[in-house]
């Protein structure tokens, strides 16, 4: 996604400050540069080069500090050199690039003043402006972020429109009989050939000539693709003599993607002309990293027209890897370029490599490999680095005569994974075969030396199974392993099938109850039972796993059973698809290890913006409900649902619930017509207040008959018909609890109808909120089950419960519909802490303040005052006030921020559930 302006400026204005001493070129360019390209959502290094040569004229050379070509060029200074110099140096070598390289931005900087010139502009001054300044001229960078966005596009585009294409073959040969797994097999195979075609792996254009030489009306086609797929599985001295020259030009292709056997497909003109026209696409702009959930859509053309439903962004995939490893392997580079002697670094890099080379990666859910394939690409990248570094000069140039085919150690028969979908696992072992070949060409370039892997001798082991049902030791014994990661599938407790329930239960060991695991919590527990000390865990999971009940469910077992810790944690963003109108999944990210004697800090990413970038923090330990502890309370706290209230906090009620298929409820227009035909109910007829009524100031009635008598009700023939209604709705209900009162139809299924003046508090309220509006409301007011309810409550309990203090309790530990706050009795108000002695009464006033200043605004609703953008002076005055003096009753030193108070909570809650 193309980051708003806004993103931006918050981002340069922390570059900003994190730069402000930055003085030294040779030492600090580098990190300079990587930090800055972060800015844009960009790694530096998937778009430009440090050091970069030059020829200028015959006999000189130059060297880029940084070259973006066709974008930009940076020539980098010390603080306080000459920066008129550098901009004649930078335009010398803009004069000696070649036409298809000139960049369209040169930018001259000494870390504390920056000089940006459009080259497409020549008559306009350059913009100058300090490092302190940055924020208020990042719009000028903007160009950075437009043109990646609009690359980013291009390659979406590219693969939507190849995917496109397999799938009007799929629908051909789908409708012609051809079907099952033979079809996804010679779909994943078709694939690869005419990926093969574009990128070196044929001769270029080859597989399209080869069809091409097959009859018009398609007769011939389906046995001309079986014998190339038989040809491509066997080695030279394995063929035929008399095989035709073309497709004896095919090159062997080993590691099993042709071996099976299928039955040979039947073509006719349409489908011909489908396949021809498919081999016109240039292939070898596809991203095998995102191009397996893509071909996915293949299968399925419902999902081929929402365009890219399942393509996952590459960019949340990395904040996986990274943490996970990745950024671990990069520190450990960058330190070792840094050793002063070559000899040193030269060991210490070959050491590094076959680090790399030594490592296994397992994706338990792995689907069409999306995780196995970044991953693989990210540590070709790092290891391709190390190969240019050992085998250059310190000028650049390379070091004698290179052995390509002995310089990667990196191969594919490191990834294992595990999927459901046999369809996914074929397209899974192709991209991974696919990026390899990407990157033995990028490795070709950086050489200067073609280097290729075919005829393929290895394979990624990623086979057809359930995970959860399989011994994973069979398939990469866990002393082996080196990091488990991935995607698992996101169900809920209550949307799962009984198949899944019960694997839930059984992995967990939670015996028939099964308690409300998320399915996703069944990967977390395997993979904590089958690492061993080494091996890291990083798993995406819906947010839910670490809020409400589920917490004290799922985390002792991970804790306390399988010995683990959180090494790094992503709290709630917004996990993307690129596809247009399809919904943002709320999730967070855990990356999990075994417990370590010696304790490292900890990283946690937080997002101000659910799809904004996040920012780090580096803590001693993480909750699962993702907060840092930094050495306050312990890590290991859980939050139990409790009925009864630990706090003597008056008693919190829910509201009343009909189910009555609305038959009972109406809006204020609705009403009026009903009474208009059956007066007498208008004394039946109460108000009946949900949390979406009361924050928006809606009407709506019940009509409450629990106490009306039958000879009243007879004389309502319109109730009555109600009524019955209501009975036969709840007769055909499939819970039994529904049914055993349905010859009950004038009572409720929960009865709840305050006698006095009471507090209400929304069930859902809007994450966006900074504290969840409640308020008071009075009999016939009944209150609905979307709202809770505290009978004869006072001014000082709404102080209390609308407190910064008691919202960070409630934001820590609440469940959530997506992102919104849903309000738990149970969890968050039964289990508040509260110190033992505090004098409630003090905060008297000041909820009296509260409801004081929102008389000033009568016609303004508790949404519209509560809107973070919109909310009154007098009332935002009137909560901080509040805010300050429940904080009183906690500690009489004020508390930084909701972090301080929610370790403040923790540590009480710990201390008032173990006395």
């Amino acid at each position: 996604m193309k980051l708003d302006i806004n993103e931006l400026r918050v981002r340069a204005a922390k570059f900003s400050t994190d730069w402000q001493k930055a003085k030294n070129e040779n030492r600090e360019t580098q990190s300079f540069y990587n930090d800055f390209f972060k800015i844009f959502d960009l790694t530096r290094r998937d778009v430009a080069d440090f050091e970069v040569d030059v020829q200028i004229g015959k006999s000189k050379k130059g060297r880029m500090d940084l070259f973006w070509p066709k974008v930009l060029l940076v020539e980098q200074k010390s603080a306080g050199l000459d920066l008129d110099k550098a901009e004649e140096q930078a335009d010398k070598y803009y004069g000696a690039l070649p036409e298809n390289e000139k960049p369209l931005y040169r930018l001259v900087c000494d870390f504390q003043n920056f000089r940006l010139f459009d080259y497409t502009k020549p008559d306009e001054e350059d913009i100058r402006f300090p490092l302190a300044e940055l924020k208020e001229n990042i719009q000028h960078f903007e160009f950075i972020s437009d043109i990646t966005f609009k690359a980013y596009q291009k390659q979406e585009l590219i693969n939507i429109k190849a995917s496109e294409r397999m799938g009007w073959i799929h629908d051909a040969l789908f409708k012609s009989g051809y079907k099952g797994k033979e079809l996804e097999i010679l779909l994943t195979r078709l694939t690869f050939c005419l990926f093969a075609d574009n990128t070196g792996i044929f001769e270029e254009g080859l597989f399209q000539k080869l069809i091409n030489e097959t009859n018009e009306d398609g007769s011939d086609t389906g046995g001309r693709i079986g014998l190339i797929f038989e040809t491509l599985d066997k080695h030279d001295d394995d063929r035929q003599k008399t095989l035709n020259k073309n497709i004896a030009k095919l090159r062997h292709v080993n590691g099993g993607l042709f071996e099976q056997n299928i039955s040979t497909a039947v073509f006719d003109k349409e489908m011909r002309l489908l396949l021809l026209n498919a081999t016109t696409s240039n292939w070898s702009g596809i991203s095998p990293a995102i191009f397996g959930n893509l071909f996915q859509m293949v299968m399925n053309a419902e999902e081929r027209r929402k365009q890219g439903a399942h393509y996952t962004s590459e960019r949340d995939i990395l904040k996986i890897i990274n943490p996970l490893f990745m950024d671990d392997l990069q520190n450990k580079f960058e330190q070792i370029k840094k050793r002063k002697t070559t000899k040193e670094r030269d060991t210490l890099l070959k050491d590094l490599q076959n680090k790399l080379a030594s490592m296994t990666f397992f994706d338990p859910a792995c689907g069409c490999g999306n995780f196995l394939v970044v991953a693989y690409r990210e540590l070709r990248r790092l290891e391709i680095d190390i190969l240019v570094l050992l085998h250059t000069d310190s000028d650049g140039r390379r070091q004698g005569k290179l052995d390509a085919q002995n310089l990667s150690k990196i191969d594919v028969h490191q990834f294992y994974g595990l999927e459901l979908d046999e369809f996914a696992v074929h397209i899974a072992r192709a991209a991974l075969w696919m990026m390899d070949h990407f990157m033995n060409r990028e490795l070709s370039e950086k050489i200067g030396q073609a280097f290729s892997r075919f005829p393929l001798d290895k394979s990624p082991t990623i086979i057809c199974a359930d995970a959860l049902e399989m011994d994973w030791a069979e398939l990469l014994p866990p002393e082996k392993c080196s990091f488990i990661f991935g995607n698992p599938p996101f169900v809920g407790a209550k949307t799962q099938s009984q198949l899944q329930r019960e694997q839930v239960r059984k992995i967990a060991n939670l015996g028939k109850t099964g308690g409300t695991l998320d399915y996703v919590c069944a990967w977390y527990i395997k993979a904590g039972h089958y690492i061993q000390c080494e091996t890291g865990i990083g798993f995406v999971a819906t947010n839910s796993i670490t809020q409400g009940e589920q917490v004290a469910q799922l985390w002792p077992i991970l804790f306390e059973q399988c010995n683990l810790e959180i090494s790094f944690a992503h709290q709630t963003f917004a996990w993307e698809s690129e596809a247009k109108g399809k919904a943002h999944v709320h999730v967070v990210i855990l990356g999990l290890e075994k417990q370590k004697k010696a304790q490292k800090n900890k990283i946690l990413f937080s997002y101000e913006k659910l799809k904004g970038a996040p920012t780090t923090k580096s803590v001693t330990a993480i909750s699962p409900y993702l907060f840092g502890t930094n050495g306050i309370g312990s890590p290991r706290v859980f939050v139990k649902e409790t009925s009864k209230s630990l706090n003597g906090l008056p008693k919190m009620m829910v509201g009343t619930q009909p189910i009555d298929d609305g038959r009972l409820i109406f809006n204020a227009t609705e009403r009026d017509i009903f009474i208009s035909y059956e007066p007498k109910a208008v004394d039946f007829m109460k108000p009946f207040i949900g949390g979406y009524e009361f924050l928006n100031s809606k009407e709506r009635y019940i009509l409450d008959l629990t106490k009306a008598s039958p000879s009243v009700l007879r004389k309502m023939p319109t109730v009555m018909k109600r009524l019955q209604e209501v009975r036969e709705f709840r007769e055909k209900s499939p819970r039994k609890s529904t049914r055993a009162i349905a010859n009950q139809p004038t009572q409720f299924n929960i009865t709840a109808i305050p006698k006095s003046p009471f507090l209400a508090i929304p069930q859902t309220s809007s994450e966006r909120r900074k504290y969840i509006p409640i308020g008071f409301l009075a009999p016939p007011t009944i209150p609905s089950v979307k709202a809770y309810f505290i009978e004869s409550a006072t001014p000082a309990d709404l102080a209390l419960l609308s407190s910064a203090m008691h919202m960070a309790w409630m934001r820590t530990v609440t469940g959530r519909i997506k992102s919104d706050y849903s309000y738990s009795i149970g969890v968050v108000y039964n289990t508040f802490p509260v110190p033992k002695g505090a004098n409630l009464s003090k905060l008297e006033s000041y909820g009296q303040a509260i409801l004081d200043a929102r008389k000033n605004h009568p016609r303004e609703t508790l949404a519209d005052l509560y809107d973070p953008d919109a909310m009154p002076d007098d009332i935002s005055k009137a909560h901080k006030a509040n805010d300050r003096a429940v904080d009183r009753l906690y500690s009489p030193k004020p508390f930084a921020d909701d972090t301080a108070r929610i370790n403040h909570l923790f540590a009480l809650y710990e201390k008032q559930t173990t006395q």
